[in-house]
């Protein structure tokens, strides 16, 4: 594990008897994303809003880059992390610019400096410059969200605490956001606190995952895959869905997956009687856009997702699942058909790739006994 930025030495939180949070003992390590996920009421925000001082401990000790936090002005301290909430808590008077230039301005920014560094990062968060003069109401919540994002990043804080950011939005636009903090973290490299009730969010943006039970309590910590893998207990296993099996083909590529030549047949031709159970309908650039076949003359058949090679077995296996004919389409970069794939081969693939994968932990684990033991 990467040295540590953020940790709770047995830190609790007790509200009138009532514990929210319950001797929390945990490392967020430098330039990584931790996930706190778990269901509602189990403390998860609290444990959030604790490191900047938002919520204060009943006990234990919060330390950030080594330092106690308690010792440091709550202020001072909250204007040295970013902080992104579910709404993104805008300004509603002030324009994007003026809303993200907010903290450097409290940090002793002249004006003209902190508007320039809020010019930048509307690039940075992938928004165009046309909106810096915007207000709030203006803006979609997709972009407000990227504001929210942009004005955390402002002062360049080494800390990144995102409390449910992209829950309000729709799936596409919070597929989107996710996608877009992942870039951000490849560039920047922020210790980043992120807090959802979804898995699925969890498993995709987390380096490490703590998942988080009724009453405070830590049930597990781990990377996405062993999380998957090996949950700790019942709690977890359930709270993971019976589904991980599934989500855990999304941490294996399609490196060696067969692919299969595909009868195709050109959009103009449909209508023509095709001589095959089913026929990949392409159009003039060679791109899938449908299946016909003997039972569904002159007929176009949507439905099915498409694989691009190089992702996931979960994308293969999801595109053979969907798909009317039950083979799943595969697409090379510019989205042009490269064959098909079927379920059974996505599986017995995975299977592989699964076997291959316990082999090394186990050559790992007894590389790592030998060492200890020496």
């Amino acid at each position: 594990m990467s040295d540590p930025m953020i940790e709770f030495h047995e830190v609790s939180k007790v509200y009138g008897g009532l514990t929210a949070v319950d001797h929390l003992s945990l490392s967020a390590p430098r330039g990584e994303i931790t996930v706190f996920v778990g269901p509602s009421g189990c403390g998860k925000t609290t444990s959030l809003r604790m490191v900047n001082r938002m919520v204060e401990p009943t006990s234990g000790t919060i330390t950030v880059d080594g330092r106690d936090a308690s010792d440091q002005p709550a202020p001072l301290l909250r204007r040295s992390m970013g902080y992104v909430m579910q709404a993104a808590g805008l300004m509603p008077h002030r324009t994007v610019v003026d809303n993200i230039a907010t903290v450097p301005r409290l940090n002793g920014a002249s004006r003209t400096a902190a508007r320039a560094r809020a010019q930048e990062l509307l690039d940075v968060v992938g928004l165009p410059q046309n909106l810096g003069g915007r207000y709030p109401a203006q803006l979609s919540g997709g972009q407000q969200q990227r504001v929210g994002v942009a004005r955390a990043l402002a002062a360049d804080p080494p800390v990144l605490l995102m409390d449910e950011p992209f829950s309000a939005v729709d799936p596409v636009v919070r597929h989107e956001l996710q996608q877009e903090l992942l870039r951000l973290q490849r560039d920047l490299g922020k210790t980043i606190i992120f807090v959802t009730h979804d898995i699925d969010e969890a498993v995709l943006l987390g380096d490490r995952i703590a998942v988080f039970a009724v009453g405070g309590r830590l049930a597990q910590l781990a990377g996405p895959e062993e999380l998957l893998r090996a949950p700790v207990d019942d709690f977890v296993s359930g709270f993971v869905g019976r589904d991980r099996g599934f989500r855990h083909l999304g941490f294996f590529d399609d490196e060696g997956l067969a692919v299969d030549a595909a009868q195709t047949v050109r959009a103009a031709e449909v209508a023509v009687d095709v001589p095959v159970d089913w026929a990949v309908v392409l159009d003039a650039d060679g791109r899938p856009v449908g299946w016909t076949g003997q039972a569904f003359p002159g007929t176009l058949v949507s439905g099915g997702s498409l694989h691009r090679a190089g992702s996931t077995l979960r994308s293969a296996l999801d595109a053979a699942l969907s798909s009317p004919s039950g083979r799943g389409v595969v697409v090379d970069d510019a989205g042009r058909l490269l064959g098909t794939v079927s379920a059974t081969e996505v599986i017995a693939h995975a299977d592989r790739r699964r076997t291959q994968a316990q082999r090394e932990r186990a050559a790992a684990a007894g590389s790592r006994a030998g060492v200890e033991g020496a």
